[in-house]
């Protein structure tokens, strides 16, 4: 097996380092400075147009797409490794590309499953990163990590849908720039099928019944780098039968689709989380004296640098080899492997974290260093795009099943 990046990936990943050189960590600070500053927290601060304008003058713009038509056209295994440098600065760097969910997801499924009507006013726009959007599927009062439990009713009358239902989490609603939502409800709640009771219908922010209610809070802080995760209510929301995402009964089957990538791309660049907890580490540690010697002699700290570097060297296999069979064989033919990577993902970067907040002491759980912020979405990670449990349960009976 040949481990070496091609010369697209070569050429792509030399001017990803040194954009995140040059514009994207000094804008780091910047961009919390200027988001104190300003009238909503849910504002974008203005570095974030400017690193975007930057991105796009430089070709490093929409690299997720593998459909040239859209994007860079770029494989899964040629985009993993300018993922992961991305995700060195997660809150920043893949909104400066057009490559941060959930409008990455969003976008495949309007270029996969989108109508030309749809792909114009709604794919073109999120293409040029002049709008967001979100993605409303999980719901507060259902266990949401099984999509046939979602109660978000979509009733037909005559030419329009009526959309009616509660929805929470729904990343980046909170923002201004947010005009779209894919809504994932039932138009076929007694259906015989429940994967084919579900459907999706685009519903425009500015819809009469549309109401973003509250920010919800991750582990007790508003999370402004994706435009925040909303409650949203659904109030017998009327829109176009023209709407419809691809057929009706066939929501499930678009979720599915828009998942596989969307967990690859988020275990990618949570390998480039771990890897700037690992040079965080390394800083601290032959930067602070304890006890009479640097913290990089002391045998527990060496212990932990060791066993996050083979980790990280570990997943990122993993995760290569997950992005070649996707573009071999498949998201299907990937499947085991799809779901072995978001099981060990985030769980190995939360450890990795884990031990860099606790070198770093108090300044560790503080906003002077990156890591409290990068434990949150790594631990969030567990959760989202399906629990961990989920996939252990799903993998498990895989493997079983070669010997009933």
């Amino acid at each position: 097996m040949d481990f070496a990046f091609d010369a697209r990936t070569e050429e792509l990943r030399a001017k990803l380092l040194a954009f995140m050189d040059e514009y994207v960590y000094p804008a780091e600070a910047v961009a919390e400075e200027q988001r104190a500053r300003l009238a909503s927290p849910w504002d974008t601060p203005a570095v974030v147009g400017e690193l975007k304008a930057e991105a796009r003058r430089q070709g490093l713009w929409n690299l997720f797409l593998p459909d040239s038509e859209y994007g860079a056209g770029l494989t899964n295994l040629q985009y993993a490794p300018l993922a992961e440098i991305t995700g060195r600065s997660p809150h920043l760097a893949p909104t400066a590309l057009n490559c941060a969910a959930p409008d990455t997801g969003n976008m495949e499924v309007l270029a996969q499953f989108g109508d030309e009507q749809q792909k114009k006013q709604w794919l073109e726009p999120l293409l040029a990163g002049e709008i967001r959007s979100a993605f409303a599927m999980t719901e507060p009062e259902v266990a949401s990590s099984d999509a046939t439990n979602i109660t978000t009713h979509i009733r037909r009358d005559g030419d329009e849908y009526v959309i009616t239902g509660r929805k929470w989490y729904i990343s980046g609603a909170m923002n201004p720039d947010c005009k779209i939502f894919i809504v994932m409800g039932k138009t076929d709640p007694e259906g015989s099928d429940i994967r084919r009771q579900q459907s999706m219908v685009l519903v425009p922010r500015d819809t009469p019944g549309v109401e973003v209610r509250r920010a919800m809070q991750v582990y007790g802080y508003e999370d402004h780098s994706h435009g925040g995760h909303a409650e949203v209510v659904f109030d017998q929301v009327r829109v176009p039968v023209g709407n419809l995402v691809g057929e009706e009964g066939g929501g499930f089957a678009i979720a599915q689709a828009r998942l596989g990538p969307g967990r690859i791309h988020h275990c990618m660049r949570l390998i480039g989380m771990a890897e700037r907890a690992i040079e965080l580490m390394c800083r601290r540690a032959v930067s602070r004296t304890a006890f009479g010697k640097p913290l990089a002699q002391q045998g527990v700290v060496q212990n932990w640098i060791a066993d996050a570097r083979v980790a990280v060297e570990q997943l990122r296999l993993l995760v290569l080899k997950t992005a070649w069979m996707m573009d071999t064989v498949g998201n299907k033919g990937a499947h085991t492997e799809i779901q072995a990577i978001k099981i060990a993902t985030p769980r190995t970067v939360v450890d990795i974290l884990d031990k860099a907040v606790q070198l770093h002491g108090a300044g560790g759980v503080s906003q002077d260093f990156p890591l409290a912020e990068l434990w949150a979405s790594a631990r969030t990670l567990k959760l989202a795009d399906g629990p961990d449990e989920v996939h252990q349960r799903s993998l498990a009976r895989r493997e079983i099943k070669q010997y009933l």
